[in-house]
């Protein structure tokens, strides 16, 4: 698996840039700041249409 630093990001927990790792892991965008472990994922838009009506999306990560 490959990672990526995302350029000029800021990290929305501790604050810091230029630490977060971008990477794919089974479709699915996960990001993570190598500071504070802080991370956050968004499945892709054919996995997104899958889920159920029940469940509910707590929030979607754009990189910018």
């Amino acid at each position: 698996m490959r990672k990526r630093f995302i350029a000029g990001a800021t990290c929305p927990k501790c604050q810091a840039q230029d630490t977060l790792a971008l990477w794919q892991e089974n479709n699915i965008d996960v990001v993570e700041c190598v500071r504070c472990g802080h991370q956050m994922r968004e499945a892709d838009k054919q996995a997104q249409k899958q889920v159920r009506t029940n469940e509910q999306v707590i929030g979607i990560f754009h990189p910018e």
